[in-house]
């Protein structure tokens, strides 16, 4: 897919994606690059973003990497705060740090629990609060993308799934709330929740163990660049359209 001439008005302007490092983060933080934006990518592990980044050079935007723990409310501010100062203001927010830990709810761990809910759920909220405070300042028509789950709009039959869907339900919600809060202030920033079905990515093997991945492999499944050819997608629509929720799936398969 080419969304090139669409994703024109984004041209040097500057976008935020959170867990850049590796999986769906980092396909849409190199598709962005691509397409002339300056991104800065947002991770613990900012080494591997640092040398993603090398791997982009000559492109015609630009990969900056800024190491952040999205559990720890200082760290998000300090963050932005450094961001805005040396790259400016913030056109394109992505939402993708999230974590699904392995584990049951009725044995469950309450440190797992908190981690999920401070990365998926108070995480997003924070970078979206900030990333809304910089476009609000600069007048602005800005875009944030959430990257959410098919877990975000129904609760299957998924051993270990633990709190994970209660975030992304959270998520759910959250990004239509913020699209109320953002229409009542009549403020020219359109929101999207991302919901991706089952994709191939280390995320799994954190989650499910590497066995439980591999296994679950047999089975057809997204890979990280068709969500980000959504994100891309998504970005390139007229500035009066603004794409609420898409879901994306394999073909044939549940979720």
């Amino acid at each position: 897919m080419s969304y090139s001439l669409s994703l024109e008005r984004f041209e040097g302007k500057l976008a935020v994606v959170t867990g850049a490092s590796s999986g769906i983060g980092k396909a849409i933080a190199e598709g962005l690059v691509k397409y002339g934006l300056v991104v800065a990518g947002v991770a613990r592990r900012v080494e591997r973003i640092v040398e993603h980044a090398k791997q982009l050079r000559g492109a015609k935007g630009k990969l900056v990497g800024f190491k952040c723990d999205l559990t720890k409310e200082e760290d998000i501010l300090e963050t932005f705060d450094t961001i805005t100062e040396e790259l400016g203001p913030i056109h394109v927010l992505v939402n993708n740090a999230g974590v699904r830990l392995g584990g049951t709810v009725i044995d469950g761990d309450i440190e797992k629990w908190k981690t999920m809910l401070n990365t998926n759920v108070l995480g997003l909220a924070i970078a979206t609060r900030e990333a809304v405070k910089s476009m609000k300042a600069h007048n602005i028509k800005g875009h944030i993308i959430n990257v959410n789950s098919v877990a975000g709009h129904a609760v299957t039959e998924f051993p270990r799934a633990n709190l994970y869907p209660t975030t992304k339900f959270a998520v759910t919600a959250l990004t239509e709330t913020i699209r109320l809060e953002i229409n009542r202030e009549k403020l020219p920033i359109k929101i999207t929740s991302l919901s991706p079905g089952v994709v191939l990515t280390e995320f799994r093997e954190i989650a499910d163990g590497k066995e439980s991945a591999e296994a679950s492999l047999k089975n057809p499944a997204l890979v990280a660049e068709d969500v980000a050819d959504a994100a891309f997608y998504i970005l390139s629509t007229p500035e009066h359209v603004n794409v609420k929720e898409l879901i994306v799936s394999v073909q044939g398969r549940f979720a």
